[in-house]
């Protein structure tokens, strides 16, 4: 009975309302929807985030640091001569060329001939008469020259060797005994200027005496002069190469030594003022593989007025140099070649440095960023002097420290930065 009973209640329950089985499937699907969309979340909240700058870190350190000026030079003959014409004439052409050697007193450069008659009058006479007394003066002018010359050079060796031979250690310092050491060879070279200077007056009075002669007894002296080389060397430059009627005192050519060389620098003066005499030169761009080291040997006290390629009038120095060794590879050099000078003025064996790309300026004060633990820090300098590479530091840094090279623009005063080879 309850059997039957039961029997027609289940059989009238609808079938779409029986209980239904959860369907795991489309769960699976929500959660991995939700999972990638919290993934982009992530992704894009990261990649929003500020990422450490790469800078590149230099190092704060001690060190010597030497100043230079740098200028455009040009070499030179030191002591060059004009020949010029001794009497007026009738002058032949001129076979010698530039580079061509000449022997003192034995090659001749070229011959005058007379060319009208005045040169036989009282007055011609009169005026190589005084043209003799003239040269006779100068060569007595460059005799003393030569004696006072070889006095100096006397007393200079003397104090050179007195200091060359005095061996004990801390009697005399090594700057002391460079400046003994120069002095000795100026000397030397003044006297062999001297000498140079004797032998023109000798040929000039020669020439003199030789104008007269052809004025006084023209038989006997010939009609014609030959005019010769007043000293060895080889002929620079020829101001007149075609025949040609000349005045007393025009100039032929030119003769100097070309292995004697010295360099001239226009500085401006403002540079000038701090240049010492002896003070090291590093010549560049002068055509060899190394650079040639030279010597101030003289700044001139005058300065004169030169316009620049910008339209500038400036104030500039001639500063002499010369070579401290003449070595093969100079040879090749020759008179006006362009070089490039640079001039110490100012040298330290040790003192704090920085490179010059980490400071930057701020109104009138420099600064530099200050790596600190992976942080920019900026540090106010006072800065010294500088070769362009590395700057004397006087305040604000110490040796040791981590400075930014170059920084961008992107880095500010608490800016978290890398170092770029720390960067994988």
């Amino acid at each position: 009975m309850s059997e039957a009973s039961q029997a027609p209640a289940s059989s009238s329950t609808p079938p779409w309302e029986a209980k239904r089985l959860p369907n795991r499937r489309g769960l699976a699907r929500k959660l991995l929807a939700w999972g990638i969309v919290a993934g982009l979340a992530g992704a894009v909240f990261y990649a929003l985030q500020p990422r450490p700058v790469e800078v590149e870190v230099g190092v704060v350190q001690n060190g010597p640091l030497t100043v230079y000026v740098s200028e455009e030079g040009k070499t030179r003959v030191r002591n060059r001569y004009v020949v010029a014409a001794p009497v007026a004439g009738s002058m032949q052409r001129v076979v010698l060329k530039p580079g061509d050697k000449v022997e003192s007193g034995k090659t001749v450069l070229t011959r005058i001939e007379p060319a009208i008659s005045p040169l036989l009058d009282t007055r011609a006479r009169m005026q190589a008469q005084a043209n003799v007394d003239a040269a006779t003066a100068a060569r007595s002018r460059a005799n003393e020259n030569i004696e006072m010359a070889r006095t100096g050079l006397k007393y200079a060796q003397a104090n050179w060797d007195r200091i060359k031979n005095n061996t004990d250690k801390g009697t005399v310092s090594d700057t002391d005994r460079d400046t003994f050491e120069r002095e000795a060879e100026m000397k030397a070279r003044e006297v062999r200027s001297a000498e140079f200077a004797l032998q023109v007056a000798d040929y000039e009075l020669a020439q003199a005496k030789a104008a007269l002669l052809q004025i006084e007894k023209p038989a006997e002296g010939g009609a014609s002069i030959d005019v010769r080389a007043p000293v060895n060397g080889v002929v620079l430059r020829v101001q007149q190469e075609s025949a040609t009627i000349v005045a007393p005192g025009a100039p032929i050519l030119e003769i100097g030594d070309p292995t004697d060389l010295e360099i001239e620098a226009e500085i401006l003066s403002r540079d000038a003022v701090a240049i010492q005499l002896g003070a090291e030169v590093t010549v560049e761009q002068w055509g060899g593989d190394e650079p040639a080291k030279a010597r101030v040997r003289r700044v001139e006290p005058a300065a004169f007025t030169k316009v620049s390629a910008l339209g500038v009038e400036e104030q500039r120095v001639l500063v002499l140099s010369d070579f401290v060794a003449q070595t093969s590879a100079l040879k090749s050099l020759g008179d006006r070649y362009r070089v490039e000078v640079r001039v110490a003025v100012w040298h330290s064996d040790k003192t704090l440095l920085v490179p010059s790309g980490a400071l930057f300026r701020e109104g009138s004060e420099w600064k530099t960023f200050l790596f600190d633990n992976g942080n920019a820090k900026v540090v106010t300098v006072k800065a010294g002097r500088t070769d362009g590479k590395l700057t004397q530091v006087l305040e604000g840094l110490k040796a040791g420290d981590e400075v930014l090279m170059h920084p961008p623009d992107t880095v500010k005063d608490g800016s978290d930065v890398v170092k770029r080879d720390e960067v994988k």
